[in-house]
């Protein structure tokens, strides 16, 4: 029997056509472009996030999963730890990798405009666990370093 290459193959999902209806935290604004139900997607879940200037989220993680968070427009400062205790920050073009279970914490870093973001996930289960979390008064700036690549990390 044939494939459908057709209807079973590349799929182009309009950015009008996103569906907000999706677990949320507290700050930011998810839309679901890729998933089982919208295009048959059975090992990850794509979509896009919006965080308002000046805004944040409440602590949260999302268990077992892993996160890729594309920033598109925008800072992005990304607190996590137990106490959220650890700062980084990403801008245009910079990708932020969420391990599964890490509490953490995306904060708008520009008081004017939104920060726009495309987000990716291991799985389809629509994982957030809100977390109650008091964050640490001044948290420690994180520098990446590329563990393969150590002497040509940058800022």
């Amino acid at each position: 029997m044939a494939t459908d290459w057709k209807n079973d193959g590349v799929q182009v999902i309009p950015a009008n056509s996103l569906d907000p209806n999706t677990a949320a935290t507290q700050g930011m604004d998810r839309a679901t472009a890729v998933d089982l139900a919208r295009a048959g997607a059975s090992k990850l879940w794509a979509g896009t996030v919006t965080i308002r200037a000046d805004a944040k989220t409440g602590a949260h993680h999302h268990g077992a999963l892993e996160s890729v968070i594309y920033v598109i427009r925008g800072r992005a400062r990304m607190r996590w730890g137990d106490a959220l205790q650890f700062v980084a920050e990403g801008g245009p073009g910079d990708f932020i990798f969420v391990p599964p279970y890490v509490p953490h914490q995306e904060i708008n870093a520009s008081e004017v405009d939104d920060l726009e973001c495309v987000l990716v996930r291991s799985g389809q289960e629509p994982v957030v666990v809100n977390l109650d979390i008091d964050g640490v008064e001044t948290p420690t700036h994180v520098r990446w370093v590329d563990p393969i690549h150590r002497d040509g990390a940058v800022d």
